[in-house]
Formats: C-alpha cells, structure tokens, sequence
C-alpha cells in the first residue's frame, strides 16, 4: 500500500493527535494544508464536529484524521466520525476489535498505536490498516517502553506487510530519514508540532519544554488515567516525584485506582483543585487560556526530541523540519 497516496500526502510525516485541546483544528489544518497528516485531538462529539469541519474548509482535499483516546471515548465521538465520513483514525491506549471494525466498514483507515509486540499482533487480528510504533523515548503517555528504533522491527515483523509509522524521538528530517532507513513507512512526532504557533499549548508550557535539560517518565499526572506518561519537570512534579520521576506513594496510590473517572464529565473544577501542595493530578495538560501557573500543576507533556529543539516555530516550517529532506 502507498501511503502517501492513499491519505492524499506529499511527505511522510504525521502529527501526533495531542489530547486535552493541544491539537485543535488550528493546528491539524496547517499540518495537512502543508502535505503532512494532520491530527485532531479528541474532544467533545459537538467540538469535535465543528473540528472536522474547519480543517475541511481550510485544508480542502487533504485527510481528515482524529485521535480516538480510548480510555476517555464516548459513543457520540466515534458517531461523529463515521457520521462525517474521516478518512482515519488513530485507535490510542486500548481499543477493541468492535471499534476497529465499525471504522473499517464506514471507510475509515483505521491506525493502532502500539507499543509492544503483542500489541501490534492484537491490532492486526482486530483488522487495523496500519500500526503506529511508539517508542518510550515519545512525550505524553506510552504504550510501551523499548526506544523507538529498537521496537520498530518487531513492529514491522508483526504488521504482516501493514504500513507502519515511528513515533517517539523524531524532532528533524535526519530522524525521518533513519526511520525510512529501518523500514518504516513515515514518522510521527508530537513534541515538534507542540512547539508551533498554531498549537494549543500554553506559551509558558512551550518556553519551559524549550528551556528544559532532562525529561521523565512517570505517573504522577494519573488521575483518572493511571499510566505511564513523559513529561519536563515542575512544581508538580518536585514535590511528589523522587529523583527518577518515580511518583511517591501517595500520588501513586491515588491515582492507581482512579480509571473509572475517565468516563466523567470533564469540568474545570479538575484544573481548580490541582495545587503542587496536593497529590491530585490528572492528565491535563496547560492550554491558552489557562493561567500561566497552570503549567506548575498540570502535566507538561514532552519527548527526549524536546532537547533538541531551540524554538517555537510555525506548523508548515515544522513539517519541512520534518521531512526526508529537511536538516
């Protein structure tokens, strides 16, 4: 299968679907408008429509794709998906057979992100069209924990002749080109189109991922959520990590038995109540619009690509950072 054109691309780069309002309709349309695929983050069904609508009217005659985060999705989202006939879908963090089906029979091309072997076997028994390899080195939440060149092969092997895409570690066009090298059929990355203007991401959360020396693995930010995620330290994570990024036992224990509250209503009372004096983190990320003291409370999602890169730039310059011929 030719990838590039069966979602209408001009490179083989993608955009991660960051959840938790990163990855809006701002930023998905510019990634496509510049022939790379863009990704919308999950949202309300009635956001979510109008999302769809907006990258169609900006970026017209390039794919539609949106990020189903399953331990957060509702019926309504994946009605709204096939009611508006994407072209694809990211299946992150879970999933079922069911779910990969009813995309399929709509037309959609349906992605499984994966992070392990026998979750990529899973993926192609469930009928997925392709597979994204996520390597431990990537920012937000992990699927697994082998770097991202190192999985890739046992990705490949399991795919069965499947496209596979390489997240985790990709900041610029020679990271593309040694995944292309190593068999992958194109590259995701997240933390580069955090660090464009037309993300969501608050600025400070921006300054402080390009002003941080180390990133960590941890699950401090786990309420409602209880897994791994990378992050850049912060007040947050001071307080209630150890040295490693390890969360103590407090946090740890509260968030380890907190997934049911995924399928609640979200509300900003959740931001209001996370202070770095308490140990209740959830997986909130700071946004624009919230105050720039968030980004001590909430999660401050990056890859170990975050130190590498030196600036704020714009999602079309991104992607020609990005692409095979980029530096």
């Amino acid at each position: 299968m030719d990838l590039l054109d069966r979602l209408r691309l001009d490179v083989p780069v993608g955009q991660a679907g960051m959840g938790g309002g990163l990855a809006g309709p701002e930023l998905a349309a510019a990634v496509a408008e510049a022939g790379a695929l863009g990704t919308l983050g999950l949202a309300p069904a009635h956001e979510l429509r109008r999302s769809i609508s907006r990258v169609r009217e900006s970026a017209p005659g390039r794919a539609v794709v949106v990020n189903l985060l399953t331990p957060f999705l509702r019926r309504s989202q994946v009605s709204v998906c096939v009611e508006e006939g994407v072209d694809a879908a990211v299946v992150a963090f879970g999933g079922e057979r069911s779910l990969v089906e009813e995309l399929c029979a709509a037309g959609v091309f349906v992605f499984v992100m994966v992070g392990t072997e026998e979750q990529a076997r899973r993926a192609v028994d469930w009928g997925a069209d392709a597979l994204i390899a996520q390597g431990g080195e990537a920012g937000g939440h992990l699927s697994g924990t082998t770097e991202a060149l190192e999985f890739l092969p046992r990705a490949i092997a399991a795919a069965d002749g499947r496209p596979v895409l390489l997240a985790g570690g990709i900041a610029t066009g020679a990271d593309t080109r040694a995944a292309l090298a190593a068999g992958a059929d194109g590259v995701i990355a997240g933390t580069r189109f955090l660090l464009t203007h037309e993300s969501r991401a608050h600025p400070e959360y921006q300054r402080r991922v390009l002003a941080a020396d180390r990133t960590f693995r941890t699950m401090l930010f786990g309420l409602g959520w209880p897994a791994p995620h990378r992050v850049i330290p912060n007040a947050a994570t001071e307080r209630w990590c150890h040295s490693d990024g390890t969360a103590k036992a407090v946090p740890r224990v509260i968030g380890g038995g907190s997934a049911f509250l995924a399928k609640l209503p979200a509300t900003t009372a959740a931001l209001r109540m996370q202070s770095p004096r308490l140990p209740l983190f959830t997986p909130i990320a700071p946004t624009v619009g919230m105050p720039a003291s968030a980004v001590d409370r909430t999660a401050c999602y990056a890859g170990e690509s975050a130190l590498r890169m030196t600036s704020v730039t714009s999602a079309r310059d991104a992607v020609l950072e990005l692409s095979p011929g980029g530096h």
